[in-house]
């Protein structure tokens, strides 16, 4: 047998590649490389600007240019750290070197041992890592939940009067509406990624064991640790000011467990929306040119909803196991969190191909309200709840004598079909007063939703 060309291991890199594409630009070892090089370059930049260690300010085609070298950050790059990394056998001193052979080429060797000055490779991987993830999560990540959680808020006010039956405990219960069920997850997922968005990024920036150590050992007067709240905080980054090698990766636990959180109520949405289409509630548009069985052409497959349960139960399990990971460190250090780290793109890689599927899936979608009123009409029964509670308040009010509605409700409708008829005839003999009496009469299964189209406005804009 040939051997096969080199071809991806992962779908993310190979069938899905298009659909998550974006999150390369931030979360590949690429991306990760550029961010490596951006922290240098400005660490750099920093000392110079207060002309630590004798020397001089640089002049502004100088920073332009080391700062166009970190922005455009490609290919050649990329291949040259590849060499260097040959040589270093260390991925961050090779950034190290790269970042040296520019300045050389600028004419700025006098500040060359300035680069990665008092540094431990952590101090520029904490800082890269929070950069690339932040910008991930804001730029890639949450942009496509947002998606979805809009367009969901669109059919869910679209729906908000389209009477359903309910079904708890997969039984005919109390009618709501669709709009309310949909209005349920968009509320839910607000929470959650109001609770994404307000994630510090933590990031250090005190040598070897935390302790500024060298830094102190070069210039003792200087206040380190204010230099090193600045320089964290002009990245953008929330300075941690105690920690031992390694920012202690708690701010990732923290976000990788709301974003599993935020799969998992999706994955309901998912397994909710596959029901609802499997009952007739929902019905699926063809889509030209597609097939949904091999052998059965009339078939229609929920694949969209099934793809995304798959991916985001892939996602949890990876942020899962990131987020229980990552907090922990051997003493001062350990390198479990270099290899760990390097899946960070992948878990967030499931989630965003989920949030396509989600947010196509939606719009592969009609209610079909024929379907709603045939399984209400079909379920008289469910008035019962509302018969026994108004003969309850009719009993209060002294206006009835009824001893137990419950049971009496119960002997009528428990494991049983009830009809229009015999519901009414029953509701024509209560001992209750003639207005309730009239409204019970009036009511239907299908005008049985109590406040559901209204609690859609509960949903934000």
């Amino acid at each position: 047998m040939n051997p096969l060309p080199a071809q991806p291991l992962s779908p993310l890199d190979g069938r899905y590649r298009e659909a998550v594409s974006s999150l390369g630009e931030y979360l590949s070892e690429a991306g990760l490389n550029r961010a490596r090089v951006r922290i240098e370059i400005e660490w750099l930049i920093f000392l110079t600007d207060r002309e630590m260690f004798g020397s001089r300010r640089l002049e502004h085609d100088q920073l332009r240019r080391l700062r166009e070298f970190a922005a455009e950050f490609g290919q050649a790059e990329i291949d040259e750290l590849a060499k260097l990394e040959t040589k270093t056998r260390h991925d961050v001193k090779a950034v190290e070197y790269l970042v040296r052979g520019k300045l050389a080429e600028l004419g700025l060797t006098e500040v060359a041992e300035l680069t990665h000055f008092a540094c431990t490779s952590e101090d520029v991987n904490n800082l890269a890592y929070g950069i690339t993830i932040s910008g991930a999560i804001r730029e890639v990540w949450m942009p496509r939940a947002r998606a979805v959680t809009h367009s969901l808020a669109a059919r869910a006010r679209e729906l908000r009067a389209a009477a359903m039956l309910a079904h708890t405990h997969g039984q005919a219960a109390t009618p709501t509406t669709m709009g309310k069920e949909l209005a349920v997850f968009v509320h839910r997922l607000e929470r959650v990624l109001g609770q994404i968005e307000s994630v510090e990024y933590l990031g250090k920036f005190s040598g070897a064991t935390g302790t500024y150590g060298a830094h102190l050992a070069a210039d003792p007067t200087a206040d380190w640790p204010a230099l090193s709240q600045e320089f964290v905080s002009s990245l953008g980054l929330v300075w941690n000011p105690l920690t031992t090698q390694i920012e202690s990766h708690d701010w990732q636990a923290e976000l990788y467990s709301r974003i599993s959180h935020a799969n998992r109520v999706l994955h309901n949405l998912c397994t909710d929306l596959w029901t609802y289409i499997s009952m007739g509630y929902f019905r699926q548009i063809p889509q030209a040119g597609t097939t949904g069985s091999s052998t059965m052409p009339h078939k229609i497959n929920p694949i969209r909803f099934e793809n995304a349960e798959a991916n985001l139960e892939l996602s949890s399990a990876l942020l899962e196991s990131l987020a229980a990971t990552l907090v922990t460190s051997r003493l001062q250090r350990d390198l479990t969190d270099s290899t760990t780290q390097r899946n960070v793109g992948v878990a967030l890689g499931h989630s965003v191909l989920a949030l396509d599927n989600i947010e196509r899936g939606l719009q592969e979608i009609d209610i079909d309200e024929v379907a709603l009123a045939a399984d209400l009409d079909a379920n008289w029964e469910v008035l019962g709840e509302a018969i026994q509670t108004v003969i309850r308040a009719e009993i209060t009010a002294g206006r009835s004598a009824i001893a137990d509605p419950y049971a009496l409700l119960k002997e009528l409708t428990r494991g049983k079909r009830v009809t229009q008829q015999e519901l009414a005839i029953f509701v024509a003999g209560l001992d209750i007063g003639d207005e309730a009496r009239a409204r019970l009469a009036a009511l239907t299964p299908a005008g049985y939703t109590g406040l559901a189209s209204e609690l859609v406005e509960f949903i934000a804009d």
